[in-house]
């Protein structure tokens, strides 16, 4: 009997074809019945009948037949006869007695007339059977069932769609989410995915389920073309209030003033939309971390093929220094760890295992996972991809990144503010010359297009390019303390920052392992300097500080750590396992080199997560007697348990209960401190080892993080640990870098899950430590920390930070060891990870607000001075004291060099010295407003007092407008003179401090004197010359614009003082 296509399908998988093998490992393939998936059915071929043998399956068919299904003979006759009556010998077995085994053929079909699972019995001969219970074929949704087996391609197209929409229901029930994978056993996993240990999909399967699932990548929105993102920048309040006045001016042919404004909403806006433009790749960077190629099992063969293409069900082999490419769930795992650290915050590497996990409530427990992105460090193993792409974990962490939105920083939001107060008050200033001009009797559109003028001369136009120069000031200074910042604003959002959440791995700790701690089996304590797996450091004995003894134990004890071990050190860069890697690093610490060469390995116990220890077999190369020594580490109740004695000096004593106890206390101890702790012992035998003792193990904190914090603290700035690591290493780690573990409370995962978004917005001010966190347990922080009006900094280097820091308010990423998605999602990356680097990026981001206040201040009173000249001259019917190419000039002043130097004040320490500033205070408060109309009131008797002075005659000449014009000149310099600072006498923050602000002021001097003296400026300006009484005349009176601030900043000064003086508390007893 010839073999058909049923047959090859068993014994071959072809392209196209899925063969599902629910064979385990070990189990006895006779006890399980054969399935056969995917039948291939030719146009006139007809299943019949089924008979199997040990080597073939055979179907017997009949080329006339159309349509047809058998039935077992009901009288156990030695022939399986068809229910079409028209079928005459359909199919008969021969030669060997009809058995009681069964075959089933199952059948789906989306005919709502038919019978969608339809279970035929046949019968099959037990010798060919081989003593299987049952043979199985599964008629997939490639066909249609109705009264028999029929082909897809004799399908109607209405046919054919309804088809494909019952093989995409009936693939969705497949689908595992990642935490259910972990929950059930890997056999179940591999059942649900339809999929065979040893043999994988098929390619047809694999591009069927691609179809439905889509590739292993994350589809990154394109977003807006680049004109739109450009038109975008004109949304800003401000930018519209001076388009609005470019239009205006240009109606009112105001060409120069239209000119000026367009300059400069153009300079602004493309700068903005620069900044904007580089920034925009932190969804980009997350693709990084899917690997570009992976083993994987297609059709029994082993493939290297593009990660892209995985699909749920394909079987992945990972080995040491593999980027796990998708969700999987483990089914072999050989002495395998995985760094999860970027994705769940633990320092350690995770030892995988491939039992199921019972209760999987978080990332970190579910120990037969590996996850995409993260890398496997040692060892190797096999799973089932069981989510892939956004479907992952990883994918789900891709999805939060897009639904968040960067907020806008508070200098925004003042500017937005400043933009909407400014269009007020000009609406206010065209309504009141109108108003006035109404009550005189003069035409209202007269009076409308005076007043639209002087609204347009008042509104700042150089306030955007100020804040533009004075934050990319900023920005350079930062660069030069190692900080890069990727967004104008961010720089002066530090300034209002008044809580920093931290992530630990790798920021407030470097990501390495140190041994910090030895204790010796016989009593010696030792404590280890430096960090990194360097020899940076020693070993500093803590008794018998000259004891030879103590020394040989403490050689002893790592000397186990250095030939128990599988890592290497090459410069300082670690190939292995962190603990192991730190093992290596003490011995070098103490100078212990070429360790190793002395020993041959003969064999390896290699760790694992239910013995928790390893061992070495070796024999001492440069012995006469080659005798076998065990070297053992790990945990220390495994360890004891393999020991009868511990070292004392020179001697073995018997390890007693009551020295179990000890060392079990010590290591207590050692514990509370948050660290890891590793026992070590050596012997003749594993069930005879000699307790050498123990080391304690920590990621420890950076060098002056612990000052930096508290340098924070003294700025009003509450910094918050925000990890995933234990309870236990997080309150540890915070008592090391000084955070407030008295009154702070601590708050774990879980018990953020189990609260409502009013409980933890209630509670989440006072914790210190957040432990046990995931990425959206740090977004949700995030968020309650805001909602509760703080300004909230957030620190990381890893994919689990990534979506706190585009949250919050201001991101900072670590440069050296941050991941590319970090750094993306970043507003500011620290080069050299130094937390120092915030504190000095704090006291600039103070110092530029009250910088652009000042600004801010001289030029609303200096436009406030020269709008009211103009107004009150039209108003009462005087000569105008200023022609128009005066105004051009003071225009040019009020926003050229003098202003913008204003904007590079040196930051003042006492600005730093206070508290974060609150984003709720406008830009214009009434302090500010009171401050410019002393200014401009100042001004504006000075100028009219020179002006009423010079023009005795009732006749305007040029003298009288070159006096009135050079006076409101310098009283422009003198006003931004005293606008350096608003609390500080100019002499007390050091004259020529800013020496660009001396350079602006005399070149404006100097063009001063060239349009008095100068003749072809002259007769632009229609001045003449003064005489040098007129000059000195001129600098009495306008210097006392900066007199008078002097004495007013002074007496403000000490009242302040006096106000803020806290009186003598009185201790009274009860």
């Amino acid at each position: 009997m010839e073999s058909s296509p049923v047959t090859r399908s068993l014994r071959e998988p072809s392209h196209g074809q899925a063969q599902n093998d629910r064979q385990t490992p070990g189990d006895d393939a006779s006890s399980e019945p054969c399935y056969i998936d995917d039948v291939s059915v030719s146009d006139k071929l007809t299943a019949a009948t089924v008979v199997a043998d040990n080597s073939e399956t055979t179907t017997v068919a009949h080329d006339s037949v159309p349509t047809a299904v058998t039935t077992a003979d009901e009288t156990n006759a030695t022939a399986a006869k068809t229910i079409d009556g028209n079928i005459p010998n359909a199919a008969t077995t021969t030669g060997e007695e009809v058995t009681n085994a069964v075959a089933t053929l199952e059948v789906t079909t989306v005919d709502d007339e038919a019978v969608t699972s339809d279970l035929r019995i046949f019968k099959v001969i037990e010798n060919e059977i081989n003593k299987k219970d049952e043979v199985i074929i599964r008629v997939t949704p490639q066909m249609q069932v109705n009264n028999g087996v029929k082909d897809i391609k004799n399908m109607s197209k209405k046919e054919q769609k309804m088809e494909n929409v019952k093989m995409i229901a009936e693939h969705e029930k497949m689908w595992l989410t990642t935490k259910e994978a972990s929950a059930i056993s890997a056999e179940d996993v591999v059942s649900r995915l339809r999929v065979g240990f040893r043999s994988g999909l098929s390619w047809k399967e694999c591009e069927f389920r691609r179809q439905m699932t889509g590739y292993n990548e994350f589809s990154v929105h394109k977003g807006d073309p680049l004109w739109k993102k450009y038109i975008e920048q004109f949304r800003n309040p401000l930018i519209l209030l001076l388009l609005a006045s470019a239009v205006v001016s240009v109606c009112m042919k105001q060409f120069d003033d239209a000119f000026s404004i367009t300059t400069a909403i153009i300079i602004v806006v493309t700068v903005a939309f620069i900044q904007e433009y580089r920034s925009e790749k932190s969804l980009e960077a997350l693709t990084k971390l899917v690997p570009p190629t992976c083993r994987c099992l297609r059709e029994e063969q082993l493939e290297s093929m593009f990660a892209r293409s995985l699909v749920p069900g394909d079987i992945v082999y990972l080995s040491t220094g593999d980027r796990v490419p998708a969700d999987i769930r483990l089914f072999e795992a050989i002495d395998l760890a995985i760094d999860e650290s970027s994705f769940t915050g633990e320092t350690e590497p995770c030892m995988k295992t491939t039992e199921l996990v019972l209760n999987p409530v978080s990332h970190t427990s579910m120990k037969n996972i590996a996850f995409m992105g993260t890398l496997v460090r040692c060892g190797n193993g096999k799973g089932v991809v069981v989510n892939t792409g956004e479907k992952s974990e990883f994918g789900e962490l891709f999805k939060l990144m897009q639904s968040e939105e960067a907020p806008k920083t508070p200098l925004q939001n003042s500017m937005d503010i400043l933009g909407t107060q400014l269009s007020v008050y000009s609406f206010f200033i065209i309504g009141l010359i109108m108003m006035l001009g109404w009550i005189q009797g003069r035409p209202i559109l007269d009076m409308f297009t005076i007043g639209v003028s002087l609204a347009v001369a008042a509104i700042p136009e150089g306030l955007p390019i100020v804040v533009t120069v004075t934050l990319a000031l900023g920005v350079m200074r930062m660069a030069n303390r190692k900080a890069i910042v990727k967004k104008l604003p961010t720089v002066e959002t530090l300034g209002c920052v008044n809580i920093i959440c931290s992530d630990k791995t790798g920021t407030i700790t470097n990501n390495e392992m140190t041994v910090t701690t030895i204790i010796t089996s016989d009593g010696y304590y030792a404590d280890v300097s430096g960090t990194g797996y360097n020899d940076q450091g020693e070993v500093h004995l803590l008794k018998s500080f000259s004891s030879d003894q103590a020394k040989q134990a403490i050689y002893n004890l790592l000397e186990v750590g250095v030939i128990c071990n599988n890592a290497t050190i090459n410069g300082d860069t670690l190939q292995g396992q962190p603990t192991e890697g730190a093992l290596l690093a003490v011995a070098m610490k103490n100078r212990m080199y070429g360790i190793s060469d002395k020993y041959l390995k003969l064999q390896e116990y290699p760790f694992s997560s239910e013995q928790k220890l390893m061992a070495v077999k070796c024999v001492n190369k440069y012995d006469d007697v080659k005798e076998e020594i065990y070297f053992v580490k790990g945990a220390l109740e495994k360890v004891l348990k393999q020991c009868t004695k511990y070292s004392n000096g020179n001697e073995k004593l018997l390890l007693s209960n009551k020295k179990e106890q000890e060392i079990f206390t010590e290591a207590y101890e050692i514990g509370r401190k948050g660290l890891r702790v590793i026992a070590l012992a050596k012997g003749d035998s594993l069930q005879d080892l000699v307790y050498l003792g123990l080391v304690g193990i920590c990621d420890p904190p950076k060098p002056f993080v612990r000052e930096s914090i508290e340098q924070l603290y003294n700025c009003g700035v509450k910094v918050k640990l925000v990890t995933g690591d234990a309870q236990e290493t997080a309150v540890a780690i915070g008592s090391m870098i000084g955070l407030d573990m008295i009154h702070g409370q601590t708050m774990s995962g879980q018990q953020i899950d189990n609260m409502s978004d009013h409980q933890l917005k209630a509670m989440v001010n006072n914790v210190s430590v957040f432990y046990r966190v995931t990425p959206r347990h740090k977004l949700t922080i995030i968020k309650a920390l805001q909602a509760n009006g703080n300004v909230v900094g957030m620190t990381g280097d890893g994919v689990n930070d990534s979506v706190a820091l585009k949250k919050a308010d201001i991101g900072i990423a670590m440069g050296k060891n941050g991941t590319d998605v970090c750094k993306e999602a970043s507003d500011m990356i620290l080069v050299d990870d130094d937390f120092q680097t915030i504190v000095a990026a704090i006291e600039e981001g103070k110092g530029i607000f009250f910088n652009i206040r000042n600004f801010v201040k001289f030029q609303l009173s200096t436009s406030i001075a020269a709008l009211s000249l103009i107004a009150l001259a039209t108003i009462f019917r005087i000569p105008n004291p200023l022609n128009a190419m005066q105004i051009l000039w003071i225009n040019i002043i009020m926003d050229g060099p003098p202003a913008q130097s204003l904007a590079v004040e040196p930051v003042d320490k006492d600005v730093v010295k206070q508290g974060p500033r609150n984003v709720k205070t406008p830009m214009i408060t009434k302090t500010l407003v009171l401050n410019v109309l002393f200014s401009a009131s100042i001004i504006i008797v000075g100028t009219l007092w020179v002006f009423k002075r010079e023009m005795s005659d009732n006749d305007v000449s040029k003298r009288d407008t070159t006096m009135t014009f050079t006076c409101f000149v310098f009283f422009d310099m003198f006003n931004a003179l005293s606008c350096r600072s608003q609390t500080k006498s100019v002499f007390t923050i050091g004259l020529f401090s800013n020496k660009m602000f001396l350079v602006a002021v005399t070149l404006s001097v100097v063009g001063q004197m060239l349009v008095i003296y100068f003749p072809p400026l002259q007769s632009v300006f229609q001045t003449e010359a003064l005489t040098l009484y007129d000059i000195l005349l001129l600098l009495g009176l306008t210097s006392s614009v900066f007199i008078v601030s002097e004495i007013k900043k002074f007496f403000e000064r000490h009242l302040q003082k006096r106000l803020t003086r806290a009186p003598k508390k009185q201790m009274a007893f009860v």
